[in-house]
Protein backbone atom coordinates (compact mmCIF):
# COMPACT_ATOMS: atom_id res chain seq x y z
CA UNK A 1 0.00 0.00 0.00
CA UNK A 2 3.03 2.27 0.28
CA UNK A 3 6.73 2.51 -0.48
CA UNK A 4 8.78 5.25 1.11
CA UNK A 5 12.33 6.27 1.89
CA UNK A 6 13.39 6.72 5.51
CA UNK A 7 16.54 8.21 7.02
CA UNK A 8 19.11 6.37 9.12
CA UNK A 9 17.87 6.27 12.70
CA UNK A 10 14.15 6.25 11.81
CA UNK A 11 12.07 3.37 13.10
CA UNK A 12 9.10 1.42 11.77
CA UNK A 13 6.48 -0.81 13.35
CA UNK A 14 4.97 -0.77 16.83
CA UNK A 15 7.45 0.82 19.22
CA UNK A 16 9.92 1.34 16.36
CA UNK A 17 11.38 -2.09 17.06
CA UNK A 18 13.24 -1.90 13.77
CA UNK A 19 15.50 1.09 13.24
CA UNK A 20 17.21 1.88 9.95
CA UNK A 21 20.98 1.67 10.30
CA UNK A 22 21.31 3.52 6.97
CA UNK A 23 18.89 5.28 4.63
CA UNK A 24 16.30 2.63 3.75
CA UNK A 25 13.38 1.96 1.43
CA UNK A 26 10.39 0.54 3.30
CA UNK A 27 7.33 -1.14 1.81
CA UNK A 28 4.06 -1.38 3.70
CA UNK A 29 1.98 -4.46 2.89
CA UNK A 30 -1.73 -4.64 3.74
CA UNK A 31 -1.72 -7.84 5.76
CA UNK A 32 -1.21 -8.37 9.46
CA UNK A 33 -2.01 -10.60 12.39
CA UNK A 34 -5.72 -9.77 11.97
CA UNK A 35 -5.52 -11.70 8.69
CA UNK A 36 -3.58 -14.59 10.19
CA UNK A 37 -0.01 -13.52 9.47
CA UNK A 38 2.07 -14.65 12.47
CA UNK A 39 2.24 -11.85 15.03
CA UNK A 40 5.55 -13.12 16.42
CA UNK A 41 7.36 -13.18 13.06
CA UNK A 42 10.63 -11.37 13.81
CA UNK A 43 12.64 -8.87 11.81
CA UNK A 44 14.23 -10.68 8.89
CA UNK A 45 11.35 -13.08 8.22
CA UNK A 46 11.31 -13.26 4.41
CA UNK A 47 8.56 -12.33 1.97
CA UNK A 48 8.83 -12.67 -1.82
CA UNK A 49 8.58 -9.54 -3.96
CA UNK A 50 9.31 -9.32 -7.70
CA UNK A 51 11.40 -12.47 -7.83
CA UNK A 52 13.47 -11.86 -4.69
CA UNK A 53 13.27 -12.20 -0.95
CA UNK A 54 12.80 -9.12 1.19
CA UNK A 55 13.08 -9.12 5.01
CA UNK A 56 10.36 -8.10 7.42
CA UNK A 57 11.28 -4.86 9.20
CA UNK A 58 9.43 -4.03 12.40
CA UNK A 59 6.71 -5.62 14.45
CA UNK A 60 3.75 -7.23 12.68
CA UNK A 61 0.73 -4.95 13.11
CA UNK A 62 -2.93 -5.95 13.09
CA UNK A 63 -3.46 -4.82 9.50
CA UNK A 64 0.00 -4.40 8.00
CA UNK A 65 3.62 -5.46 7.85
CA UNK A 66 6.65 -3.44 6.80
CA UNK A 67 9.39 -4.84 4.60
CA UNK A 68 12.93 -3.59 3.95
CA UNK A 69 13.20 -2.88 0.22
CA UNK A 70 16.55 -1.10 0.36
CA UNK A 71 18.29 -1.48 -3.00
CA UNK A 72 15.06 -2.68 -4.63
CA UNK A 73 14.13 0.14 -6.99
CA UNK A 74 12.05 -2.35 -9.02
CA UNK A 75 9.31 -2.59 -6.38
CA UNK A 76 6.23 -0.39 -6.78
CA UNK A 77 2.94 0.02 -4.94
CA UNK A 78 0.60 -2.71 -6.17
CA UNK A 79 3.27 -5.32 -6.89
CA UNK A 80 2.30 -8.77 -5.57
CA UNK A 81 3.90 -9.91 -2.31
CA UNK A 82 4.07 -13.64 -1.59
CA UNK A 83 4.01 -14.37 2.15
CA UNK A 84 4.46 -18.10 1.54
CA UNK A 85 3.83 -20.23 -1.51
CA UNK A 86 5.70 -21.57 -4.54
CA UNK A 87 8.71 -19.30 -4.01
CA UNK A 88 8.78 -19.27 -0.22
CA UNK A 89 7.91 -22.47 1.69
CA UNK A 90 5.38 -22.05 4.50
CA UNK A 91 7.61 -24.21 6.73
CA UNK A 92 10.43 -21.67 6.40
CA UNK A 93 8.21 -18.74 7.37
CA UNK A 94 6.81 -20.81 10.24
CA UNK A 95 10.31 -21.58 11.49
CA UNK A 96 11.09 -17.86 11.64
CA UNK A 97 7.86 -17.34 13.62
CA UNK A 98 8.60 -20.22 16.00
CA UNK A 99 5.72 -22.43 14.89
CA UNK A 100 4.78 -24.95 12.19
CA UNK A 101 3.38 -24.44 8.72
CA UNK A 102 0.01 -25.98 9.57
CA UNK A 103 -0.45 -23.33 12.27
CA UNK A 104 0.03 -20.57 9.69
CA UNK A 105 -2.34 -22.17 7.18
CA UNK A 106 -5.02 -22.85 9.80
CA UNK A 107 -4.70 -19.29 11.10
CA UNK A 108 -5.65 -17.61 7.83
CA UNK A 109 -8.81 -15.66 8.65
CA UNK A 110 -11.99 -15.05 6.67
CA UNK A 111 -10.65 -11.57 5.82
CA UNK A 112 -8.54 -13.25 3.13
CA UNK A 113 -10.03 -14.17 -0.25
CA UNK A 114 -9.79 -17.83 -1.24
CA UNK A 115 -9.00 -19.13 -4.70
CA UNK A 116 -9.34 -22.87 -5.12
CA UNK A 117 -7.46 -24.44 -8.02
CA UNK A 118 -7.93 -27.97 -9.30
CA UNK A 119 -5.38 -28.19 -12.11
CA UNK A 120 -6.25 -31.77 -13.03
CA UNK A 121 -9.87 -30.72 -13.67
CA UNK A 122 -8.84 -27.44 -15.31
CA UNK A 123 -10.96 -25.56 -12.80
CA UNK A 124 -10.57 -22.47 -10.63
CA UNK A 125 -13.23 -21.06 -8.30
Amino acid sequence: IAVREIAAGEGVGYGHRWTAERPARIGTVSIGYGDGYPRHAPNGTPVWVNGERAPLAGTVSMDMITVDLTGRDDVRVGDPVELWGPNLPVAEVAQHAGTIGYDLLAGMTSRLPRIYVNESAGMTR
